[in-house]
């Protein structure tokens, strides 16, 4: 079906066949005309099922059916978690107008520079504005844009910006912004607590849950490598000698090992670079950059990349240190596979997080063969099964303390009715 039998204009059906988007994927299809007739939508489908399509085109339709004032006001708000993902959503808005008839001016704003650029490119204002909550806020404060012409309000992955950290932001965003408006919500994972959250804030919402099917699935051959944690380096260093992969991103659970491990890397004679939460927006624009242009061969990061990287034909995702929940296992390995691209996952299995892939694998509803590379066979036997917890399904399960992280789970889940009541009281 093309995109036109959705409802898309011809000029912007074309505009998204020039980008690379010949026919609409499951998510586009069930959301596109539900969007374009006014809806509220509230839509799940797996990491690299083109979501983030399914709300820009439709915003896109809509800004250009609109006639401009003499003073741009932002249509249209995308609001999202982190800054990686905002400065994505704003170039996939770009590149979709390159050829319309219309220049549409795209305000993207987040934390962690300074905000007196940013001020200056409201000057004039934007069409649409695409910000994580904090930053948007500082700037509301100061006077540097209004909210009262926003028509439609887009909330990307849903599931962390409803977590409690963003619920008090949120609150007084939504009381900021027109009674009638348009709310989308898109996410890859909608757990429980956070689902019931954000029913709270739509309007009979269209309900969207693409399952992730055969046919729909990305093809990820999934890999589990068993190996003594003190030779992952050395295994790693390994497998990038005996393969011809381009591009590789790693996941690692601290900063300092990012740093460590993508040192060692370099001192091996390896193109590579770290990503984490102490690295500049410069910094990190960088290695991206590098990244996708082969300056750089692998990636060492931290979580905070698991939803916030694009990378297209990304060949390879290794994860170094297990991620702690399922979700994020989801989220990692999601990076490749995408758009319609195969790709490869490879866990390491060391003896003490055996126990926790198998509960990543309950949960994901796999069992992956235990793969031995010669030379890196372990020599630890593993930890027992039962000195692991998995009470909720989503943290606590990858040692025998909760984290701090699985304490503000904990905390948030108890508090879900508190805080969406304070939303609902904010909405107008």
């Amino acid at each position: 079906m093309p995109f036109t039998a959705l409802g898309l204009q011809p000029d912007l059906a074309q505009s998204a066949l020039m980008q690379g988007y010949a026919q609409p994927t499951a998510i586009q299809s069930a959301a596109l005309p539900a969007i374009l007739q006014g809806r509220d939508v509230l839509a799940t489908a797996q990491t690299g099922s083109g979501k983030t399509a399914a709300f820009c085109l439709p915003l896109l339709q809509q800004w250009l059916a609109r006639p401009r004032g003499i003073l741009r006001q932002p249509q249209a708000l995308v609001l999202l978690p982190t800054r990686e993902l905002a400065a994505q959503v704003g170039e996939i808005l770009r590149d979709l107008a390159q050829a319309l008839p219309k220049k549409l001016k795209v305000a993207v704003v987040y934390g962690g520079v300074s905000i007196n650029p940013q001020m200056m490119a409201l000057r004039g204002g934007a069409d649409i504005v695409v910000a994580t909550p904090g930053r948007l806020l500082d700037l509301l404060d100061r006077n540097a844009l209004r909210l009262s012409a926003v028509q439609t309000l887009v909330l990307d992955e849903a599931d962390r910006l409803l977590d409690l950290g963003f619920a008090d932001e949120l609150g007084s965003l939504l009381a900021r912004l027109p009674a009638a408006r348009q709310n989308l919500m898109f996410s890859a994972t909608f757990p429980p607590a956070v689902l019931a959250l954000a029913e709270q804030l739509l309007s009979q919402p269209l309900r969207i849950d693409i399952e992730q099917t055969a046919a729909t699935a990305p093809d990820i051959h999934q890999r589990a490598i068993e190996v003594d944690a003190a030779q992952r380096t050395m295994l790693l260093r390994h497998l990038l000698a005996t393969n011809d992969w381009n591009r590789v991103l790693v996941f690692v659970a601290s900063r300092q090992a990012a740093d460590r491990v993508a040192d060692k890397l370099q001192r091996a004679g390896v193109r590579a670079a770290a990503l984490h939460g102490d690295c500049s927006q410069s910094q990190r624009g960088q290695v991206l950059a590098d990244l996708k242009t082969g300056q750089l061969r692998v990636l060492v990061a931290t979580d905070v990349a698991a939803r916030g990287i694009d990378i297209a034909r990304l060949p390879l995702v290794v994860n170094y240190d297990l991620p702690r929940s399922p979700v994020d296992y989801t989220h990692r390995i999601g990076r490749t596979g995408r758009a319609g691209a195969s790709g490869e996952a490879i866990s390491f299995i060391s003896a003490d997080c055996s126990a926790h892939f198998k509960l990543i694998e309950k949960r994901q509803q796999l069992r992956l063969p235990r793969e031995r590379i010669a030379g890196f066979e372990p020599t630890e036997p593993a930890m027992p099964a039962a000195s692991l917890t998995d009470p909720d399904g989503n943290g606590g399960i990858k040692g025998k303390r909760k984290s701090k992280k699985d304490k503000l789970r904990e905390a948030a889940a108890q508090q879900t009715s508190t805080a969406a009541g304070d939303i609902t009281a904010a909405k107008p």
